[in-house]
């Protein structure tokens, strides 16, 4: 879904917190304040599945000491294009965290083995072709690579949002490609929050339970 509905479903009137559980894909989420896992304390997760069965997304501001030119390594691939020898891989969540997860910019004229393109806004590529492509020059110009992805079972991050665990951001996919893809990382959690328009001190974070 490229929107979601934003009129607040809270039973609490006077909520700071606007939000609908629906249909999330190709949106922002981030981490309240009162997230105590530390996997995911102070993360932005673009969602790239939600439906009946549950969520899927990669944590996207949350570099390792991992760089491109290491992985390529590990996978016998030769790297040589300067610019992304340096380029940080990230850690995109806790579940299978050995598997590779490539977001990049959707191209109609770019087309891999195994790739989810979110309606509206990015690609998630997981074959080895994409790693190929950029290792020759020819793959996506903008993209992040990940190991691990972040899951949530059927009605669980609708409940975690509930106990504002978590918030969902939706915005245009030029806002989001900036963030993810011009912001440096460090930034990336301050900027998609400014883009509610409040104050993060002025969230509560004791209901987090997520």
């Amino acid at each position: 879904m490229t929107s979601a509905n934003k009129a607040s479903h809270d039973s609490d009137p006077g909520s700071l917190i606007s939000y609908s559980a629906d249909h999330l894909a190709n949106q922002f989420l981030i981490s309240m304040p009162g997230m105590v896992d530390p996997n995911f304390a102070n993360s932005v997760i673009y969602l790239f599945e939600h439906n009946e069965r549950g969520a899927m997304g990669l944590v996207v501001n949350k570099p390792t000491e991992v760089d491109l030119a290491t992985l390529f390594d590990k996978i016998e691939l030769k790297l040589e294009i300067a610019p992304l020898l340096e380029q940080s891989v990230y850690f995109g969540g806790p579940v299978q965290v050995e598997r590779g997860f490539v977001l990049h910019e959707s191209n109609p004229h770019l087309s891999y083995s195994s790739s989810l393109i979110i309606p509206g806004g990015l690609t998630m590529t997981t074959s080895k072709d994409v790693l190929e492509a950029v290792a020759i020059g020819n793959g996506p110009r903008k993209f992040l690579m990940t190991l691990g992805y972040a899951g949530w079972g059927a009605g669980q991050l609708e409940e975690e949002i509930t106990l504002n665990g978590w918030m969902n951001v939706p915005l245009s996919r030029e806002q989001m490609m900036e963030i993810i893809f011009n912001t440096p990382s460090s930034q990336r959690y301050e900027k998609t929050m400014n883009h509610l328009g409040f104050d993060l001190s002025s969230l509560s974070g004791e209901a987090g339970h997520a």
